[in-house]
């Protein structure tokens, strides 16, 4: 992008900040950086269910990238994760903060592959009272290059700067959302969902193999998490679906599924 187009699309970003305009602006400036197919902005906090700040997404492709997802996927979404656990904010790709077997993951194989993307990316940013923006570029063609990657760097110091103001009152709305809330059902706590899950059958070290299983890691990475041999961890998979009566991590994930409408 040549500096003058850069320069009035600054100034069109900045002079949309606090109105309905500005992320239409900002979004503008990074497609002209990196052209791409899907924008959607999701606002995080603790446990809580995230808020659709934004998205550009057509009526056929919404439900998929953001009614089914506030509804239970995300908990095992890796941009989520990486919010709970607190990444630095910046840049990253998807695969880079995926666990290791993250696409050959039940999250992954029935959820996110109705996506059809080729390639997620995230700038993530702190705003103030604790609350992170996860504003993500989907791209369905093709993955970012590594030179489209730097050319989007470069610029994240005014995304972070711009949604830092724009979203500043962001910890208001979750607080209002948490009060609007009625009952525990619709309370949506990631250790509360996997806690529960497989009440009364299963042991508290199976429920800890099943919640790093769905979140994408391989026997060998959940031996190490918890400091077992991935043998282990395979006896203690076999325990599991004979105690739910499944036999596959398809049926496995789809009962978590199931178990988050009764939290």
């Amino acid at each position: 992008m040549d500096r003058p187009s850069l320069l009035s699309r600054t100034a069109a970003i900045v002079a949309a900040i606090g109105q309905d305009g500005f992320a239409p602006a900002l979004t503008g400036l990074l497609r002209a950086v990196a052209p791409y197919t899907y924008t959607v902005i999701f606002g995080y906090c603790g446990t809580s269910r995230p808020l659709d700040l934004y998205d550009d997404f057509p009526a056929s492709k919404r439900r998929v990238f953001v009614t089914d997802y506030q509804e239970g996927p995300y908990l095992l979404d890796p941009f989520y994760l990486a919010v709970a656990r607190r990444v630095t904010a910046g840049l990253y790709r998807m695969r880079d903060l995926a666990p290791d077997r993250f696409y050959q993951g039940e999250y992954f194989r029935n959820y996110y592959v109705q996506t059809g993307l080729a390639e997620e990316i995230g700038y993530f940013t702190d705003v103030p009272g604790g609350p992170t923006v996860v504003l993500s570029l989907m791209r369905d063609e093709r993955p970012f290059s590594s030179r489209e990657m730097r050319s989007l760097s470069e610029v994240q110091p005014l995304v972070a700067a711009g949604i830092r103001q724009h979203w500043a009152g962001l910890a208001s709305r979750f607080d209002l959302a948490a009060q609007d809330r009625q009952g525990p059902a619709q309370e949506t706590d990631l250790e509360r969902s996997f806690h529960s899950f497989g009440d009364g059958l299963l042991t508290p070290r199976e429920r800890e193999i099943v919640e790093h299983t769905l979140k994408g890691h391989s026997a060998e990475a959940v031996g190490r998490i918890l400091g077992i041999s991935p043998g282990t961890v395979r006896i203690h998979r076999r325990n599991i679906y004979a105690k739910l009566r499944i036999s596959s991590q398809g049926e496995l994930f789809s009962r978590f599924i199931q178990t988050l409408a009764t939290i």
